[in-house]
């Protein structure tokens, strides 16, 4: 029989069966969530495992016929239905949190019971809000893929927000903290996507030891370009990526206009910010134009290199969020300097001030971009140092080595 397995990998004589079970359509992989879980898969197919991807799916799924082709061996859908602003107000009152609520399928749970049916060896959960579509009672040998921790989220959410908002975050807050422990505690192995969420989760819900994996980059796709020497005018530029859709990136770009930018203007009045994404709020959008800022709203682009590499500076303002920022590495192999939060860089085993300049307060942050903007030789040795450090530790091939040996582990102590 042939044998398949990763480079580095143990050698296996039959593939194993896994069913991995995500609640979202991987394509495009635009999002943080969905880039990673797509890369790992990719690297992974072909290996130890025999791979059935089971997702939600949009009515015509040919122009992702390769994309899934090289993720899975098979594919398993259901109709995506997106919940209407009227479900989601009455999901307010639910005992599930709004995010896990819109997930709820009846035609996905019924795909999941059938493929439960065949006996996989293993199955893998993506985000605890797809537990959701899994029948009651025993699994088989099983795994959860938590790229976040998720109640800290909402409670990060509340933290920052106005007194009527922070009631809703806190209400949210403690329901995903309910939901999120009696999920993770279903599965045989939770997987974390760093060292920090790991030790998180296991404190705050009495879990066995959590398996972790590092957080990787497509070092080709995101090739090393030298940063530009100097700003092309007096005022310079910076970049920022994200869905402009989701709460966390719009409370940080908010931060950003209304805190950070008028320091940055006093010393540079001409510097420019482009923000890459889909769906930014108009709120926004008006505001950088009533303010006469030199801001772009790019709304969705198909590629966002080209804006990267068109920047000096690219920042991550976020004050809210969880997990791993995947876009902070994707900066960092395209060789753009980068200014984080600790939350934006939270998670990644990088070192500020040799990879990256790290900032929380306002002042702190502006400074940093002025520092890398006025400073040529700081940019190109950082972006020098960062791009070296990817290439050492953090491909995808080797981060699904080591997603693809804990799944191995799970099957071959679970009795059967």
């Amino acid at each position: 029989m042939p044998r398949h397995r990763l480079p580095g990998s143990p050698l296996v004589t039959e593939r194993r069966r896994l069913l991995f079970v995500s609640p979202r359509f991987l394509f495009p992989a635009n999002e943080g969530g969905k880039i990673r879980t797509s890369n790992i898969l990719r690297h992974m197919r072909g290996g130890a495992f025999e791979i059935a991807l089971a997702s939600p799916a949009p009515d015509d799924t040919k122009p992702f016929a390769a994309d899934l082709a090289a993720v899975a061996d098979r594919f398993v859908a259901w109709p995506t239905v997106a919940p209407s602003r009227i479900g989601r107000v009455a999901a307010l009152f639910s005992a599930l949190p709004v995010a896990v609520s819109s997930d709820q399928s009846a035609a996905g749970s019924a795909a999941v019971r059938d493929e439960l049916a065949v006996a996989p060896d293993l199955i893998v959960v993506d985000f605890p809000h797809a537990a959701v579509l899994l029948p009651d009672g025993a699994l088989p040998p099983s795994a959860i893929f938590t790229h976040n921790v998720e109640a800290e989220i909402f409670e990060r959410h509340a933290a920052v927000a106005n007194p009527l908002w922070r009631a809703v975050w806190r209400s949210q807050a403690r329901k995903m903290r309910r939901f999120e422990g009696e999920t993770l505690r279903r599965f045989d192995s939770v997987i974390a996507v760093s060292a920090r969420d790991a030790t998180v989760l296991q404190r705050d819900y009495a879990l066995p030891p959590v398996a972790c994996i590092d957080t990787g980059v497509d070092l080709d796709f995101h090739r090393y370009v030298p940063p530009i020497a100097s700003p092309r005018d007096d005022g310079g530029s910076i970049v920022f990526c994200g869905a402009m859709d989701w709460r966390a990136n719009i409370d940080g770009i908010a931060w950003l206009m209304d805190a950070v930018w008028p320091l940055v203007l006093r010393a540079r009045p001409a510097a420019r910010a482009v923000v890459v994404g889909r769906n930014p709020p108009q709120t926004l959008i008006d505001a950088a134009a009533s303010r006469g800022l030199a801001w772009t709203f790019t709304g969705y682009v198909d590629d966002v290199r080209p804006y990267v590499l068109d920047a000096d500076v690219y920042v991550i303002p976020l004050r809210v969020g969880s997990g791993t920022r995947i876009k902070a590495f994707e900066a960092m192999a395209a060789g753009r300097p980068v200014v984080s939060t600790a939350v934006g860089i939270e998670g990644l085993a990088i070192t500020p001030g040799t990879h990256f300049l790290a900032a929380d307060e306002a002042p702190e942050f502006a400074a940093a971009i002025l520092r890398l903007l006025d400073d040529a030789a700081l940019r190109a040795g950082m972006t020098t140092a960062a791009r070296s450090l990817l290439e050492d530790k953090f491909s995808w091939t080797q981060v699904a080595r080591q997603f693809e040996a804990i799944c191995l582990r799970v099957v071959d102590r679970s009795p059967r």
